[in-house]
């Protein structure tokens, strides 16, 4: 089975690949500016995400083997690649496997290293909703206030709210599996992965995801890396600073 897309413009092919609970509509404004500047962009969604099949098996080697059946279906080579946070794992992962497909790539917010669980709080308050009772979008908002406060990271979840039928709402992501799963999340790169080509690690400043202390071991796998901050922002730094995010990558990509 093929990953769901969105595919702009037409050019040097550039895939973005979203973080966990994430979709490829959350990428949709900067797709569509990449592609004004001679991309052929490809947002993806990956598996148990978005409008992507849903599978039992869910961990980095089977999501990486995704981009790469995706790449092989689409005759796509010589690819610039961007992942944020779990896509980004992905992207790694693809790029120290199989650097002859990739030309550069941009990591947002998250390391090679092994992250333990924290998504604890945001799958107690996405596995409060009971779809049985037919809740409408307000009431689900709700439900999942009373675990996650913070209203963009609400908003950011609820995007994958969708009608299944015309009276019952449903989540797009597979949250049974990641209930089951996820610990797979936090799976550090292996030892001795490398990749030789460029490489952006872009990082938000209020995120404590990629600290300075990290950067020796990003360099063991990458290199050629280079580090960028963008000043106060979380981790969904490309959603929080998005003229930002734009800049620095494309400065980079057109380098």
């Amino acid at each position: 089975m093929i990953l769901y897309s969105k595919i702009e413009g037409l050019g040097k092919p550039l895939l973005i690949l979203h973080g966990f609970l994430g979709m490829s509509d959350n990428w949709k404004t900067l797709g569509t500016q990449y592609a004004t500047l001679g991309y052929e962009v490809h947002m993806l969604d990956l598996r148990n995400h978005g409008r992507s099949f849903h599978s039992d098996v869910f961990n980095y080697e089977v999501m990486m083997q995704d981009i790469l059946a995706y790449c092989q279906e689409k005759n796509l080579q010589n690819i610039d690649i961007i992942g944020h946070s779990m896509g980004g794992k992905v992207a790694m992962l693809l790029a120290t496997e199989h650097p002859e497909i990739i030309h550069k790539l941009i990591v947002g917010d998250i390391g090679p290293k092994y992250y333990p669980p924290h998504h604890q709080e945001i799958l107690a308050g996405l596995n409060a909703v009971d779809f049985s009772q037919k809740p409408s979008r307000t009431e689900v908002d709700t439900i999942v206030a009373q675990h996650i406060p913070d209203f963009g990271t609400r908003q950011f979840l609820l995007k994958s709210l969708y009608w299944q039928t015309p009276e019952q709402l449903a989540f797009r992501f597979n949250l049974a599996i990641f209930n089951a799963v996820i610990e797979n999340i936090g799976t550090e790169l292996s030892a001795n992965a490398r990749f030789d080509k460029p490489t952006l690690f872009i990082r938000g400043g209020n995120s404590k995801y990629l600290k300075d202390e990290d950067f020796e071991n990003i360099k063991n796998h990458f290199p050629a890396a280079v580090f960028e901050t963008i000043p106060n922002v979380g981790h969904w730094l490309h959603a929080e600073n998005p003229i930002a995010f734009f800049e620095i990558t494309i400065s980079f990509l057109k380098d």
